[in-house]
């Protein structure tokens, strides 16, 4: 997979930036840049082409997941971002997920795999239109939710969605109500508090 390594300070945290549909591994690293500049950051272009624009996995029709080809996609990103982790030296304790759109989906993924390493997360337009029958204990995970209200793309209906796959399996959840399907001040300024919060600088 193809990525940009912008290394933070030593010991510091470490952004993974997961773009959406028709974005690439540099859309995110600003946003990174303005949440904590000393963190590390690492932007990562799905692998997937759907009419010449990149995602992370496939979609049978908006909305309609391919549930196999996301599952795949799924465990490669987190093999690809643990031998990132090796590569670079530093503990998926201290990786902070951050995806927009698709790149928040395919995080969520991430978070839900039985053996997910990762403890920390900014999904912004998430939508996971899945059903979870599996209960898992989400207990270690700290998520940052930020959701559009008028949002075309994801109905109300879908964001509570996710929201309760993670409140009702234990992860403490901080929600943002937006107005659309955006990244706007509003979530930087509340994104950079929940960082504060999380007393993750060593």
């Amino acid at each position: 997979m193809k990525y940009i390594y912008n290394p933070g300070k030593e010991g510091m945290p470490i952004f993974i930036t997961l773009h959406g549909t028709g974005g690439d591994e540099t859309n995110l690293l600003p946003v990174a840049e303005v949440l904590n500049p000393d963190f590390g950051a690492i932007g990562i272009r799905g692998n997937v082409i759907e009419n010449g624009m990149n995602r992370y996995f496939k979609r049978k029709a908006e909305g309609v997941y391919d549930m196999e080809d996301l599952a795949i996609r799924g465990q490669e990103l987190k093999k690809f971002i643990l031998e990132l982790a090796d590569k670079y030296n530093f503990s998926t304790e201290q990786v902070i997920l951050l995806g927009f759109s698709n790149g928040s989906n395919i995080a969520i993924n991430l978070l839900l795999q039985d053996d997910n390493p990762f403890k920390y997360a900014m999904l912004l337009a998430p939508m996971y239109p899945v059903d979870i029958e599996e209960s898992k204990d989400l207990s270690n995970l700290e998520i940052f939710l930020s959701m559009g209200e008028h949002d075309p793309i994801v109905p109300l209906s879908e964001s509570e969605r996710v929201i309760n796959i993670f409140k009702n399996q234990g992860a403490t959840v901080q929600g943002l109500w937006v107005n659309s399907h955006e990244i706007n001040p509003q979530v930087i300024l509340a994104g950079k508090n929940w960082l504060k919060e999380l007393k993750l600088n060593p």
